[in-house]
């Protein structure tokens, strides 16, 4: 038996289901009446999303679409970080979704010592874009995870490698 138990804290999504719901929102956009002759685009890049749409009321359309498509495919809202639109030429708007993907530094240095001072019996390690939760007992980690996922945080928080 182990002497002690681990997990890891990241916050991550499945790439292949944002895929889904992009090609879901191109189908949808070439089909519905009111965003048919729009011209519209989506583009995927690593970490954001651009729409490009004829008006602001298309554009929010858009962004209403994506998040039922996410919430049905069961991606979290919380990796959306909407920029502000801007206007480009031809009377067009453009805006920029980044995706929160990882923990910055800051909030891993936040959680991290919120953990250590609230359950004493485990150590936390900060490993990159994730931290590494250890102890002896399975308890204190349960705990661990239940103060985590009562934070409010900006973003989603997955529960890996439970040892």
């Amino acid at each position: 038996m182990a002497d002690t138990f681990s997990f890891d804290v990241v916050s991550n999504f499945d790439q292949q289901e944002l895929v889904n719901v992009i090609d879901q929102i191109r189908r949808e956009v070439t089909q519905r009446y009111d965003l048919k002759d729009s011209g519209t685009t989506l583009e995927v890049e690593k970490e954001t999303i651009t729409v490009v749409a004829n008006s602001e009321m298309t554009l929010q359309s858009i962004e209403q679409l994506l998040l039922q498509k996410a919430v049905k495919r069961n991606l979290s809202l919380k990796i959306f970080d909407f920029q502000p639109f801007e206007m480009i030429g031809g009377n067009r708007v453009k805006q920029q979704i980044n995706l929160r993907k990882g923990l910055s530094q800051e909030l891993s240095k936040k959680l991290s010592k919120e953990l250590r001072d609230s359950i004493k019996k485990i150590t936390v390690n900060i490993q990159g874009d994730s931290l590494r939760v250890t102890g002896k007992n399975k308890d204190d980690l349960q705990q661990a995870i239940n103060l985590l996922k009562k934070q409010d945080l900006e973003v989603p928080l997955q529960f890996e490698n439970y040892r």
